[in-house]
């Protein structure tokens, strides 16, 4: 197998691209040996015996595969997690989880008649203040009030 990287070199400058997208046909090789001007790379070239590859990117696939798992939410261990708790969810968003959630439960008890329209804007009024860590325990001062029968076991 004779060495070709002058004419390599040569129709990467002809062809205006890196010497690694430089085809040359396997079995033209013996010849191409002798092909030491650039007129003689010139008509390899025409001749279809040198020809530039196409351009290769970078694949996505892996990187498709990983957006799809992120999305069912995997890959998010503590090994994974780089900023505090506070950072990947901020004070803000877990306040309007939180009282989203606390207001839907009064809103929902205020319709079903189970909290009169004083004690839901009493409870409403705390809520925003807030005094409730969540909906359970919203729940656990609503029924300590006597506002709600105390929970079944």
């Amino acid at each position: 197998m004779p060495d070709l990287s002058n004419q390599r070199r040569l129709a990467a400058a002809l062809l205006k691209c890196g010497e690694g997208r430089v085809w040359i046909d396997p079995s033209s090789q013996e010849e191409l040996a002798d092909a030491v001007t650039r007129s003689d790379v010139r008509s390899a070239i025409k001749a279809g015996v040198i020809r530039r590859g196409r351009v290769r990117g970078t694949s996505r696939v892996r990187a498709r595969r990983r957006a799809k798992e992120l999305a069912k939410g995997r890959h998010a261990g503590p090994g994974s997690r780089r900023g505090t708790p506070r950072a990947r969810l901020p004070k803000k968003d877990r306040w309007m989880r939180r009282i989203r959630a606390q207001r839907d439960l009064l809103r929902e008890l205020r319709d079903q008649k189970k909290l009169p329209p004083g004690v839901y804007r009493e409870f409403y009024r705390r809520a925003k203040g807030g005094m409730f860590r969540s909906r359970a325990h919203l729940l656990v001062n609503l029924r300590l009030a006597g506002h709600l029968p105390p929970e079944r076991a």
